[in-house]
C-alpha cells in the first residue's frame, strides 16, 4: 500500500514506454525498492525501459498492452495484477497524430479515438474493478490542457483528451467511498518524444517536471492538477474568451 509519505510499493504503467510514465517510475524508485509493471507493446523500447528501471533497484515485470485490441485488455490487467496488489496505476499511453489528417482520414480518426479515448476508458473500468476488489489504490490519468478549450489546430486530439478527462474525473467521483482515488493530470506542452519536432509552446515543461507534480499530488491526495501550476490560470482565462476572438488567437 501507499505509505504515510506517499510512496507506493507497486506501480503499474499503462503505456510503459511513455517519457512521463517512466519519469514517474524513476521518481518513486529513488532510495527504495519498487515493483514496477510495464504494460506496453513488446518492443526494444520496452525492454530498454525495463533494464533502466532494474538498474535503479526496481523489480520489473513486462506485460503486453495493445490499445486497439479491446479483447486483450482484460488479460493485460489480469497479468498486471498477477504479482499482487497495485498501489498506483498510471494511464499514460496516447497518440498526438497528424492534426489535419485526423479529421479528413476516417482511419486516422478512428485510430486516434481508440487509442486516446476508447482504450483508456475500457482499461480504466477494468482497472477500477480490480482496485475496488483490493480495497485501495490510486489511478493517475494523464490528460492534457488541449481538452479544456478545444482549438481548431488540433481539435481531433483535443476532443479525445476532453473525453478522457471527463471520464476519469467522473470515475474519481464514483470511486469516492471505495478506498480508490483518481488523479487527473493536465500538462501543457511537454518536451518528449511525442512532441519532438514541434515548436515549443509557452510554459513548456519536461517529463520530470510532470513526474514531480504527480508525486506531490498523490501525496497530498489531490484530484486534479495542471502542470505547470500557472497553466490553470491561463486555461481559466481561455475558457471564457468569446469564440470569434478565440478563433483569431495564435494558438
Amino acid at each position: 500500500m501507499i505509505d504515510a509519505l506517499g510512496n507506493p510499493q507497486s506501480l503499474l504503467l499503462l503505456g510503459g514506454t511513455s517519457d512521463i510514465a517512466l519519469a514517474i517510475a524513476r521518481r518513486y524508485a529513488i532510495g527504495r525498492g519498487l515493483r514496477v509493471v510495464l504494460a506496453a507493446r513488446p518492443t526494444q523500447r520496452r525492454r530498454d525501459a525495463a533494464a533502466d528501471l532494474a538498474t535503479l533497484g526496481c523489480e520489473v515485470t513486462e506485460v503486453d498492452l495493445e490499445a486497439r485490441d479491446p479483447g486483450s485488455h482484460a488479460a493485460t490487467i489480469e497479468a498486471a495484477f498477477g504479482g499482487g496488489d497495485i498501489d498506483i496505476a498510471v494511464v499514460a499511453f496516447g497518440l498526438l497524430g497528424d492534426a489535419e489528417r485526423a479529421w479528413t482520414d476516417p482511419d486516422a480518426a478512428l485510430e486516434l479515438l481508440e487509442v486516446n479515448y476508447t482504450a483508456p476508458v475500457h482499461l480504466g473500468v477494468l482497472l477500477s474493478n480490480r482496485m475496488r476488489a483490493q480495497g485501495h489504490g490510486r489511478i493517475v490519468a494523464l490528460s492534457s490542457v488541449a481538452g479544456e478549450r478545444i482549438r481548431r489546430s488540433n481539435f481531433m486530439y483535443g476532443s479525445t483528451k476532453a473525453g478522457l478527462d471527463g471520464f476519469y474525473l467522473g470515475l474519481g467521483e464514483a470511486l469516492r467511498d471505495s478506498g480508490v482515488a483518481v488523479l487527473v493530470v493536465r500538462p501543457g506542452f511537454v518536451r518528449s518524444k511525442m512532441t519532438s519536432g514541434l515548436d515549443e509552446a509557452p510554459l513548456a515543461v519536461s517529463p520530470e517536471d510532470v513526474a514531480d507534480a504527480v508525486v506531490s499530488a498523490v501525496k497530498s491526495r489531490k484530484q486534479l492538477i495542471w502542470v505547470p501550476g500557472p497553466m490553470r490560470a491561463v486555461m481559466s482565462g481561455l475558457r471564457h474568451v468569446p469564440r470569434p476572438i478565440f478563433r483569431k488567437l495564435p494558438i
